[in-house]
């Protein structure tokens, strides 16, 4: 079923139905009987254990395939209702005069400037600085929460830069208007390309050795207003106490580029810091945006990135607007997701990245309902939607922060600065409705995930746009320890919304209804760790000892755990498989599910809890985008990168070494006769195929490389294995 919306007979944009719809639900439903006739057979044998080994070891699996059928289950409500969205940008033109586009504003937030590269972050500015839309409409706001004087330096030449690289793209039409991108491609047809890439080496070197000297010196400031800005940082400025700093970079109503247009607005904010005051991460930058940009600018519709997820068709907005200007859906419509997509990555995704599941399928599935959830960046919102509910406005403290008010004095009048500084105060949001009722949601550490589902609640609907040509592109980690790490601060933040009086397996079900209540319950990520360390190690110490605990080949029951495993797996890469995704790409997500459900899955959930009983954790850390090219270039030949003693990596290589033991003594007992494979058939199933998982971890133990295991987690690894046989070996005795 297809479903056309028109204005004046043009068609903006069409939706329609997946056509595995039927049959998603179809299977959906046999799987679920398969399931809870798999539970069944748990609670028959709990009933007929015989001794407290055999009573414990099924209570266990009870447990473990309970958490993995209500796993299940939330990813089944995305695949009732999946749909597919095409937008017609070419006929907006046709219905809306350009003239009556709406303004945008463009929030890009970074905290660290060795971590968080500012090149990065002057081309993710550059790319949307250069959309094709009326400059006078756009305003891109940079916020500097690390409060780094070599960020502004950054900018300043980037203002620079942007007077000679945004003629040149609406000129010549370039497609790759991020500026690194483009001078990766071939860019030999264009004469004056190759003056605009010296230009912008230049401004890269320049930049990047302030960075390395880590100051700016008075031989890079040229001019007294410049020169004034960077007297702001006196000896008493950190980055944790310091005063509001915010430096109207480029006026569009001043400053014209090379070919004499306007440029858009460019400003960098840094809001105040204090000791005394908690300033609520990430979500408390994008809060003290709202607030600066509705002082400044107050455009309508709100463009949320990420520091390194740069513009990749500069007709975006465009394509946004086919849904904002919609009057069908205009009044109920809160934002517009875009997918995240990254550059760089390897042939078989080692990491698992892209990660389809969270950034693709189940956004698609969750569009057939009320819409997707938020994931952080590119995201498109109204700028109401952060003020109430659709039917109930709730008006800011200030109504000139509110989202009808008309900012009807020049960018830098001393009244406009004068309020702009003011609402970026640490203690501006004091009983206030900020963070609570109002802008985006305190209370977790995945403040996008919080923020669209508590937006999701109050009845905003939500659309997911994934054109054909990628919106945006961004940087991914290439260590593995980045990656757990993210995914551990990921877990934690999930939990304190899933554990808290909004939790969607109550809250959500009642405010948005069942299918969108389980589709956000995949915040329950912290208990995929129970299920996975269980099969993890339970099949294979059971071997070890030699007890056997599945089903024989010859049993019924044996069918039905080949069906529900090949049946999870099988309809899990056909959904990889829609997305036009490898086998090899599928195979390495499947991989570093179980990798996260041993590491990060697990130390997160042990982390939240230290941190519920007043127990001290390690606080929020910004994902490194730094790239090291020895790193570098092990990631390009597929090789995971460990380095580093982690305690993330104990479980992993403890379970590669007990999966290895547990498969060659399950050959040994074969070969003996004391245990037919008919009856150890499913056990060493499970232990080959965590060892065929595990090949990365035993790669990374004889490598010599400095991305290799460390000796000393191998060593305390190896300990754990035999203190676990020893463990399940002294209990089987027993009993």
């Amino acid at each position: 079923m297809s479903t056309t919306t028109t204005h004046n007979d043009l068609p903006l944009h069409t939706h329609k139905r997946s056509r595995r719809t039927t049959t998603n639900r179809v299977f959906a439903v046999v799987h679920s009987c398969a399931i809870l006739a798999l539970l069944y057979r748990h609670a028959l044998s709990l009933l007929h254990s015989t001794s407290l080994t055999s009573f414990l070891i099924t209570l266990t699996f009870l447990i473990s395939d309970s958490i993995l059928a209500f796993m299940y289950s939330t990813t089944q409500s995305s695949r009732m209702t999946p749909i597919y969205r095409k937008e017609f940008p070419e006929n907006l033109k046709r219905v809306v005069k350009e003239s009556d586009f709406p303004a945008l504003d463009l929030f890009i937030c970074t905290a660290d400037p060795f971590k968080e590269p500012p090149m990065n972050v002057v081309n993710t500015a550059l790319s949307v600085m250069a959309y094709d839309y009326p400059t006078d409409k756009v305003s891109v706001y940079v916020s500097d929460d690390g409060g780094s004087a070599l960020t502004l330096f950054a900018f300043m030449e980037a203002a620079k830069f942007a007077r000679h690289w945004l003629p040149f793209c609406r000129e010549n039409n370039i497609v790759e208007r991020c500026p690194e991108a483009y001078f990766e491609t071939d860019h030999s047809r264009l004469p004056e390309a190759d003056k605009i890439k010296i230009m912008y080496q230049g401004m890269k070197v320049m930049v990047n050795n302030v960075i390395e000297r880590g100051k700016v010196s008075d031989e890079y400031i040229t001019g007294e207003r410049e020169r004034l800005a960077f007297r702001k940082w006196t000896d008493g400025f950190t980055r944790q106490d310091h005063p509001t700093i915010i430096q109207v970079l480029l006026d569009n109503s001043k400053d014209r580029d090379i070919a004499d247009n306007s440029m858009p607005n460019l400003i960098y904010v840094s809001r105040e810091k204090s000791r005394t005051s908690h300033h609520n991460f990430k979500a408390g930058a994008l809060n003290a945006l709202l607030r600066v940009s509705a002082a400044m600018t107050n455009a309508p519709i709100v463009l949320t990135l990420d520091c390194d997820m740069f513009s990749n068709d500069p007709q975006t907005p465009h394509r946004v607007l086919c849904y904002f200007l919609d009057p069908k859906i205009q009044s109920e419509l809160g934002y517009v997701q875009f997918p995240q997509r990254f550059r760089g990555i390897n042939k078989s995704d080692i990491y698992a990245s892209e990660n389809r599941q969270l950034f693709e399928i189940h956004p698609r599935g969750m569009d057939g309902v009320l819409g997707p959830n938020y994931v952080g960046t590119g995201c498109f919102f109204s700028r109401r939607v952060f003020f109430g509910a659709p039917s109930k406005f709730l008006p800011p403290e200030n109504p000139q922060l509110g989202p009808n008010n008309v900012v009807d004095k020049p960018i830098q009048s001393p009244e406009v600065l004068e309020l702009a500084h003011h609402v970026a105060a640490c203690n501006y949001e004091k009983n206030s409705n900020w963070g609570s009722k109002i802008g985006v949601r305190y209370g977790s550490l995945v403040e996008d995930y919080f923020t669209g589902y508590r937006l999701q609640c109050e009845g905003w609907k939500t659309i997911f746009c994934n054109p054909d040509k990628p919106a945006f592109y961004g940087d991914s980690p290439i260590t593995l320890i980045d990656v757990l790490n993210q995914t551990k601060r990921w877990v934690i933040g999930l939990l304190e919304v899933c554990l808290s009086k909004y939790s969607p397996i109550t809250f959500g079900i009642k405010a948005m209804g069942p299918l969108m209540g389980l589709a956000y319950c995949y915040a329950f990520w912290a208990i995929w760790s129970i299920p996975i360390t269980t099969y993890a190690f339970l099949p294979q110490l059971a071997l070890l000892s030699g007890l056997t605990i599945f089903p024989k080949v010859s049993e019924p029951w044996f069918l039905l755990y080949v069906f529900v495993f090949l049946g999870a797996y099988g309809e899990d890469l056909l959904d990889f498989y829609s997305t036009g995704v490898t086998f090899q790409k599928w195979w390495s997500d499947q991989r570093m599910w179980l990798i996260r459900g041993l590491s990060s899955f697990l130390f997160g959930a042990t982390e939240f809890f230290f941190k519920s009983f007043g127990i001290a954790t390690l606080g929020f850390n910004v994902t490194s985008k730094v790239l090291d090219e020895d790193q570098s270039k092990r990631y390009e030949q597929g090789s995971m990168e460990f380095g580093v003693p982690s305690p993330l990596f104990v479980p992993l290589t403890t379970a590669a070494i007990v999966n290895l033991a547990a498969f060659a003594w399950g050959h040994v007992e074969v070969l003996r006769g004391r245990n037919g494979l008919e009856g150890l058939l499913m056990q060493m199933f499970i232990a080959g195929f965590g060892i065929v998982n595990c090949i990365p971890i035993y790669e990374g133990i004889i490598r010599s490389d400095k991305g290799k295991i460390p000796t000393k987690i191998t060593l305390v690894s190896t300990f754990l294995a035999f203190a676990l046989y020893a463990a399940a070996y002294v209990i089987t005795l027993r009993n």
